[in-house]
């Protein structure tokens, strides 16, 4: 299979005073923004959405890690930690479903969800949507974009939109387009064993490396790892351990790794797709493509590496470490 037919063109701080949160304040040297991506992007990167004003949506999508985070779990208001690793926010233009389970189906719908988690911001939209229209910075601004004051369907849909410009290519990219001096010669190997002999291309399919799929890979065995991803929310056991397959795209700069950081580099995943069973023994709902170890060699292993490293774009080549 060639690989152009993977279509890749196609410490938190929390401040305590004497009363238990700060007195509102209007946004400090912001422009006003002219579209809903820009307002999307004021709100993204603004404390207002947290019930105690200490966290944006960016404290854990962070920009210069490709809207990921460094940390296994990301801190969520009164320092509690969440349960999942916090995926990219970027690459989703496309992306039908969203979260480690699935369980939005629009970015609008996604973007609400993490204020109102009680261990992420922590609170109600109806809260987050009078704050907004008691801000007078705010209440011009979606006047401005949506011809209205901020309603809790402005606010998903300017997140929403901000979110859909987080598009990124890559080195990979331009070779698929005919540059052979994109990427290395490793990287080149890499692309051959991502679609035969490592079985990548099985689940990671389409331009941003995502087939959309929610499966199992055994890393839920009940015991030590008791994350039963979509199973919490249909209660199928046919579902137990399963989980959205992630994009691949900036994926050397977005660790730690799988649903639950448990992984810290990415040729940890690597050796782990190589020989699932040996890691994770007593996985439970285990694909059947990952019953067998994939016998791949410490140079395949290195090829495979360079290729997803190739995966990243121009403005975090810096934070890959060879």
């Amino acid at each position: 299979m060639n690989f152009k037919s993977l279509a890749l063109g196609s410490i938190a701080i929390f401040v305590f005073s004497l009363v238990q949160f700060p007195v509102e304040s209007e946004p400090q040297e912001k422009t006003m923004p002219t579209s809903a991506a820009e307002l999307g992007k004021l709100l993204f990167m603004d404390s207002i959405l947290s019930e105690d004003y200490s966290l944006s949506c960016a404290s854990c999508h962070i920009p210069e890690y490709a809207f990921a985070d460094t940390a296994v779990v990301s801190i969520g208001v009164h320092g509690q930690k969440g349960t999942r690793n916090t995926p990219s926010a970027m690459n989703v233009l496309s992306r039908p479903i969203f979260f480690w389970d699935g369980r939005a189906s629009s970015l609008e719908e996604q973007a609400l969800m993490p204020i109102e988690n009680p261990i992420e911001m922590n609170l109600p939209v109806d809260s987050a949507v009078a704050r907004l229209q008691r801000s007078a910075f705010y209440s011009e601004a979606f006047q401005r974009v949506f011809n209205q004051a901020p309603s809790k369907e402005t606010l998903a849909s300017a997140i929403a939109e901000f979110e859909r410009t987080l598009e990124t290519g890559a080195p990979i990219d331009r070779f698929n387009a005919g540059d052979s001096s994109a990427i290395s010669a490793s990287a080149m190997q890499g692309i051959a064993i991502f679609n035969e002999k490592g079985r990548c291309f099985d689940c990671h399919f389409g331009p941003d490396m995502t087939g959309d799929e929610i499966r199992s890979i055994g890393t839920f065995d009940g015991i030590s790892f008791t994350d039963a991803g979509l199973f919490d929310i249909t209660k199928d056991s046919a579902d137990l351990g399963k989980f959205k397959v992630p994009t691949l795209r900036n994926v050397a700069v977005t660790g730690p790794y799988m649903h639950d950081g448990s992984f810290k580099t990415l040729r940890e995943v690597i050796v782990y797709y190589n020989d699932p069973v040996a890691m994770r023994p007593h996985g439970i709902n285990r694909d059947t493509s990952l019953a067998q170890p994939l016998g791949l060699t410490e140079q395949e292993i290195d090829d495979l590496e360079a290729m997803m490293k190739a995966l990243t774009a121009d403005q975090f080549l810096h934070l890959i470490k060879d």
